[in-house]
């Protein structure tokens, strides 16, 4: 039952991350790790970084 609880949880905190747009770095850890595991995987500034690139734009312009 913990265990359950504790999974509801950890998809509970992601998908909050996920809609204020916080990246989740452990899935993307995971995900390297299992998927390319002959790539580096990024540090979390450069994750964070690239994320954000991603999103906003090179350089965080924005119009307003």
């Amino acid at each position: 039952m913990f265990e359950d609880l504790a999974k509801v949880g950890r998809y509970l905190g992601q998908a909050a991350r996920l809609m204020v747009g916080v990246p989740d770095y452990d899935t993307y850890v995971q995900h390297m790790r299992l998927t390319h595991p002959d790539q580096k995987v990024m540090s979390y500034e450069e994750f964070f970084r690239e994320r954000q690139e991603a999103r906003y734009g090179a350089g965080g312009g924005r119009c307003c």
